[in-house]
Order: C-alpha cells, then structure tokens, then sequence
C-alpha cells in the first residue's frame, strides 16, 4: 500500500485535532483510499505548551523549514492560522512540488491570487476545503458537484460565533453585549471579537466562495462588509413581529441573471459580492439555522436551489474537512496526477464586483422620533425627493414618553439613494437619533 508522510505545521487546536482524527481514522481512510496517511513531523511554536491532544515529542520541532524540506514529507498541512508565516510556508512547499492543505481563509483572502499561480507554476496542488464553512463540504461542491452550472445566486451564514449571538438575542430577548459575553465565555467569541462580529471572518470566506462560483478572484477590499454591532434587541424584536429573523450573510448575486437587481445597465455583467446583516423571511430555510451552525444555500441554473448545513468551525469540523483534502492529496499521489483539478483557473476576463452604491435592495429602517405630528410627512417628504418609496410604517403601541420608535419597511432603491436619504432624514430636528438600516433578503 503506498504511504504517503504528512508534515503538519501547527499543533494547536486544529492541528491537534487532525493529528487525533488521523489516529482514530487512519486505518479506515487507508481501507478506503488503498493509501496510508503517517504523520511524520509536526512544526508548533512551543515544544514545551500543553496540549490537548498529545502528539508524541519525537515527532515535534519548532523549525517548519525543516519540515516542509523534508525529503521524507510528500505533503504539508499548514494548520498554524495568520497570513505572514503561513504564506511563506505555503510557498515554500509549492517552490518544492509538493501539495499543500490548508484551513486558512485568512491566508487564501489576502494571497490566494499568488498561491493559486504558484501551484500551477510548480505543478502541484493546494486544497483548502477547511477555509470555509468547517465541516459542510462547499468548496467541493462548487468546484466539482456543481462545475455543470453557472451560480446565479449565493447566500451564506458562515460565522458560528455572529449567528450563536442573533439566535441567542432573539430566543432570549438579550442585548448584544451580553451574548457576546456569553459567546466569549463558552469560547464561540475570541478577545477581541473584532473579527467575527464586525464581518471580516464571513467576508474571507464570501470571497472565496464567489471567486470560485464566478471564476475571478474577487479582491477582498472590494467587497463590502458590516457586522453586527449595531442590531439591537429592539430590532430582533421588531423584525420577529414582521415576520422576519436577523442573520448575518454574505452574498453573491449576478447581475446579469437572476438573483440581483442594480442601478446601473452598464454594470449587468458584475456580481455583488458583500456581508451585512439581513431580515430573512422566517419562512426561509436560512431563518432556521440556530446557534453556532453554517449553512450556505446556492442557486445553479441547471441544478435550482441546494443547501448545505453543519457545524461551521471547531476542532472536529475543520479536521473532518481537512482529512477530505487530505484523502484527495492522497489520491491525486498514489495516481501521478498532482493537479487533476486545480485549486482555481481564473476564466471570467470580464468579472468584476459591483459596487455596493450600485446594489438594489429592499429595506428595514428604525427611526427614534419625536412624538407629535407632522413627523411623517418630513421624513416621507425627503425620502419622496430621493423616489424611495415607503411599504409600510409602523408605530410600535405602548411607548410612552417624548420620543417613539417608527419602523419604515422600504421598496427596492439603490444603496447609494438609501445612504442619502437617511443622511438628510438624520438631520431632521424631530428625528433624535442615527437611523438603523438593516437589508431585507426576499430570495426571490
């Protein structure tokens, strides 16, 4: 049986967690594959840091250099996390013609473009299904199970730790701040939690998933992104009454199909490409994806509606993941073919991301007003002028004092109109506080 010897660098949480999977699965995915998975050398920081999972000291070094030159090592797991190290161990690797697996989303945001030619240039491979969405095979499915079908249309929740916090606001009636504290507790949320709550984790993978779903690498500073650090109680509440549930979701829509509406004819060929919180119909399978699970729902244009669901992150979801790249390294050794499919081909000459000013929507607006008459008529007024209509409005029952919340649900307008708008709205002497926008996702 042909054996293939693996040098994985990081031996943290992930790292820890392949090796153990390897361990209790070794000899099943050797049943499978007619291929032999052995850990040979391990790259971690600090000989001398507790583990969780013990790897045996004889396999350990803190000189990833000598791993990755390894005659011995046919290929190299980077499991360490951060983008300067691991890219240079990346390379390295792929400067040698051996295949690399990575979980690192981060790294392949900001380098995948190089890494991605680097591959090709040397003749090997980079597998990375454990950048995104842990555990739920996507990366797979766009690249091979769909590779039929153009993608019309993607919606993601892709951050366990944002939508642990929506779904523990709205089942309990919290405030942000304290499920972030809970989160950060049970260990969901990292200190800072800047990453995750603020977008940045879900815009990593967004970026990925819709280069690989339109065939050009999406720039990650073009895609725009907000968090959740401005939904309120008040706001889950009130959503939940219309009918809708607050999920964070990154977004891939065409143009030129169905799936996205834009302000500019001569941008129909761009995509939109963006992370924001979403009212999404409570009706909607998105709605019901609770605590810290993934779900990524894709439209083919020959397949219709699919949906993938599972747990997003953690030590066994990502190891699971990796040992499926692991297995299709394995194969693509044991049969010559180091590239059979590439980690990405650029094919889309034209693709471009549209500017989010540019992107359609339908709207959530809360306002804090002045109670007293004549209010609607100004902010109706100004949004009149900017040709933004009005769905509906609602006054909340049962708020007594100077000041009153006001929900306006919004017709399609363009970003760049809605941004305007409530900029002047926000100006108004009755209106006493900034206005909240939050998008609303019909999936129609």
């Amino acid at each position: 049986m042909r054996q293939v010897n693996l040098g994985i660098i990081g031996g943290g949480t992930v790292g820890g967690g392949v090796f153990q999977a390897i361990q209790r699965n070794g000899a099943l995915m050797a049943s499978r594959l007619g291929v032999s998975l052995t850990v040979a050398r391990v790259a971690v920081r600090d000989l001398k840091k507790a583990r969780a999972v013990k790897i045996p000291a004889g396999l350990l070094t803190t000189d990833w250099h000598s791993v990755v030159a390894d005659p011995a090592v046919n290929l190299v797991v980077e499991l360490m996390g951060g983008t300067t190290t691991a890219r240079q161990v990346v390379l390295a690797a792929l400067k040698l013609g051996k295949p690399v697996v990575t979980a690192n989303k981060a790294l392949l945001s900001a380098h995948g473009e190089e890494l991605f030619e680097a591959a090709q240039h040397y003749g090997t491979n980079l597998y990375y299904e454990a950048s995104v969405a842990g555990g739920i095979p996507i990366i797979k499915v766009l690249r091979e199970g769909l590779i039929g079908n153009r993608i019309t249309r993607l919606f993601g929740i892709v951050n366990g730790t944002c939508n642990y916090i929506l779904t523990r606001m709205k089942d309990e009636g919290a405030d942000f701040a304290a499920m972030l504290a809970e989160a950060q507790r049970l260990g969901y949320a990292e200190t800072p939690p800047d990453l995750d709550i603020d977008g940045h984790d879900a815009a990593h993978k967004t970026g990925i998933l819709a280069s690989l779903a339109h065939g050009f690498w999406v720039n990650p500073n073009q895609i725009y992104t907000e968090g959740i650090r401005s939904i309120t109680r008040q706001d889950i509440e009130f959503a939940s009454k219309l009918g809708y549930t607050i999920r964070l979701l990154g977004c891939v829509k065409t143009a030129n199909g169905e799936g996205m509406k834009s302000a500019s004819r001569s941008r129909q060929s761009a995509i939109q490409v963006s992370v924001y919180p979403a009212l999404v119909p409570n009706s909607h399978v998105l709605a019901n994806v609770n605590g810290v699970f993934n779900a990524v729902y894709v439209r083919g244009d020959v397949v219709g509606d699919t949906l993938y669901y599972g747990r997003g992150a953690g030590q066994d979801a990502t190891a699971s993941a990796v040992l499926s790249d692991l297995a299709d390294a394995a194969l693509d050794l044991k049969c010559g073919t180091k590239n059979r499919i590439p980690p990405f081909i650029p094919h889309e000459r034209d693709g471009a991301v549209l500017p989010m000013d540019d992107v359609v929507s339908r709207y959530y607006v809360r306002l804090t007003v002045e109670d007293r008459p004549g209010v609607f008529a100004k902010i109706a007024g100004i949004l009149a002028k900017a040709k933004i209509g009005i769905s509906s409005i609602i006054q909340p029952e049962g708020h007594d004092g100077v000041t009153v919340p006001v929900i306006l649900m919004i017709h399609d307008a363009p970003n760049a109109a809605m941004r305007k708008a409530l900029a002047a709205v926000a100006k108004l002497p009755v209106v006493k506080s900034a206005p909240v926008m939050i998008r609303v996702e019909s999936f129609e």
